[in-house]
């Protein structure tokens, strides 16, 4: 019998129906609180002109430009290749900023040695602005592809390495010392018991990343870019179309949110026991 056979005892029923009940009941005010402001949104800025368009356009007229652009090149492109260029620079870079954060975050996390090495020349630069390497990578690399993605790397470089490093150190002494007495070697406890133990952190360090990298687009973009999110709002801001601009605004802030949310999803796959301790 599959624990899907296995019936539910009352108190068991009741409790799953009560935790269903309050996600409805949950999502459905989330959906009705941005119903909510769409209307007041669109009342004060179309209907009753209480804000000047030039300060904040309309909902309806960020929807026509969408449609607009979608057909009509704007700043040398459609919104979609717009949307797509800025969609590989921040996948290029965040993938590269999680298979280097990682890594670095797990062997200073697990070699002693190496840590005493290279934690002092992090926290050096850390404190840096990812903006402040711009002209630097401008120097490096010149005003192509690899300048914007290195620049939206080291933004999100920073939380993978954080995350991946503390999960590693926080490894429950307890755990390892019982490997041990069952003959665990070194690589073994590093892959199978503090990783796997960390593995919440390093996920949580993962979304932090993409979260960075999206709000390092719009300043990667100043690079001599010829499309983009970013280099649309830019020609949006010189031309004095604000609507183009908060579509670029609206168009970061989805993706963002969608692609973040399938990452929490995974989190959620890898690790199960970590619901189960927040519930």
């Amino acid at each position: 019998m599959s624990s899907l056979d296995i019936p539910c005892s009352r108190t068991e029923c009741a409790e799953r129906r009560g935790g269903s009940k309050v996600f409805m009941s949950t999502r459905n005010l989330s959906i009705l609180s941005i119903i909510v402001i769409l209307v007041v949104w669109e009342l004060s800025t179309s209907i009753l002109n209480l804000i000047p368009a030039l300060f904040l356009p309309s909902p309806s007229r960020i929807v026509l430009d969408f449609f607009r652009t979608m057909i009509t090149p704007f700043a040398g492109a459609t919104f979609i290749e717009h949307l797509l260029t800025s969609l590989y620079l921040v996948v290029s870079a965040f993938i590269i900023a999680v298979i280097t954060g990682v890594t670095l975050g797990i062997f200073m996390g697990w070699y002693e040695t190496f840590d005493r090495i290279v934690y002092p020349i992090f926290q050096l630069i850390r404190p840096i602005p990812p903006l402040a390497w711009i002209p630097l990578a401008i120097v490096w690399f010149g005003i192509g592809v690899a300048s914007k993605v290195f620049v939206i790397w080291l933004s999100a470089f920073v939380p993978s390495l954080i995350n991946a490093y503390i999960g590693i150190k926080m490894t429950d002494r307890t755990l390892i010392e019982a490997a041990r007495v069952y003959g665990a070697k070194d690589r073994d406890l590093l892959w199978h018991v503090s990783i796997p133990s960390g593995l919440p952190l390093i996920l949580t360090g993962i979304r932090l990343s993409l979260s960075n990298a999206w709000m390092t687009i719009v300043a990667a973009e100043l690079l001599a870019a010829s499309a983009g999110l970013g280099y649309m709002m830019q020609i949006a801001r010189r031309t004095l179309e604000p609507s183009i601009i908060a579509l670029g605004m609206l168009a970061i802030g989805i993706l963002g949110t969608l692609m973040t949310r399938g990452l929490f999803i995974l989190e959620k796959k890898l690790c199960p026991w970590r619901e189960q301790q927040t519930s």
